[in-house]
């Protein structure tokens, strides 16, 4: 949630491009109509906006995903160093929006020349949970993908990693475990937690040292960076790390933060129970979770 906002001037930037128009145009006097029709419209602002507008607000109408997917390849949204903020938009809107149409159109997204777009593809195609991704975003982890560019700042990834990463681990890629691997000592803190993150979900609870990787992330809580933290928390939450609980709520973070985090190690001990059967352990996460109310 924060990795992708707090990394990159560019990627800031344009992010603040669309709060500013959010807050010229009032949310409530946009229509579904008027967005669809912004998009296709010639006012690269206007553009910009609706596609960010039609994912904010969960548009799931066919001619919404329509649009949405002819903005994967648009051409004429373009910043002076070579990005395409509206197709990052659209990749991101077609994630929130659940549609598994997009999928193929997310796929051949990986492929575009800007950092950012495949970080937002990578990132929808993760919330979209469809495995037929898994091959190529293998090959965009191994940077095998003919014309890819790397970010446009330091530390001038040849991609984005820790998005990949994650997309892999929740997709269950186990054939991409050897390769997640390597990324465990990776330079960049962030993505060697992706790589933690992505090893728990893909190594099986009976594989000595499992817990490991939650273990790591546990510790990674006591990082000095504010985003590296609210970064693991996020983790820990997609994970559902139980025995982080504790270590959750007294990280030096916003509550909300911890809240969500929490969030997902509940939901994952109600899974296979039913409400009048709770575990120890989900009583112990709602009572951390009531203490930071």
């Amino acid at each position: 949630m924060y990795r992708h906002l707090s990394e990159g001037t560019g990627n800031r930037k344009q992010e603040q491009k669309v709060e500013n128009a959010a807050n010229i145009q009032d949310d409530n006097q946009l229509t579904v109509e008027q967005a669809i029709a912004n998009l296709q419209g010639e006012d690269l602002g206007l553009r910009v906006y609706a596609a960010w507008w039609l994912g904010r607000f969960r548009v799931d109408a066919p001619e919404a995903i329509d649009v949405l997917i002819q903005a994967l390849e648009d051409e004429d949204d373009r910043t002076n160093a070579g990005g395409y903020p509206l197709r990052r938009n659209a990749a991101r809107a077609l994630g929130k929006l659940g549609e598994q149409r997009a999928v193929p159109s997310l796929i051949k997204a990986l492929e575009c020349s800007d950092f950012y777009v495949r970080e937002a593809a990578a990132q929808s195609l993760e919330m979209l949970g469809d495995s037929s991704s898994i091959p190529r975003l293998i090959e965009l982890l191994n940077d095998q993908v003919p014309g890819t560019l790397p970010a446009p700042e330091p530390p001038q990834l040849a991609q984005p990693f820790d998005a990949i990463i994650e997309a892999l681990g929740t997709l269950g890629a186990s054939d991409a475990i050897p390769i997640i691997q390597e990324f465990l000592d990776h330079p960049v803190p962030r993505i060697q937690y992706a790589a933690a993150r992505a090893m728990y979900q893909l190594t099986s609870e009976s594989t000595a040292g499992y817990n490991q990787y939650g273990d790591r992330l546990i510790h990674a809580l006591a990082q000095d960076d504010l985003q590296l933290r609210r970064a693991v928390l996020s983790d820990l939450g997609a994970i559902g790390y139980l025995p982080a609980a504790e270590a959750i709520a007294d990280t030096l973070a916003e509550n909300s933060l911890k809240l969500i985090s929490l969030k997902g190690l509940l939901e994952k001990q109600l899974q296979p129970t039913k409400p009048e059967d709770l575990s120890p352990g989900a009583i112990k996460v709602m009572q951390l979770m009531d203490a930071l109310l």
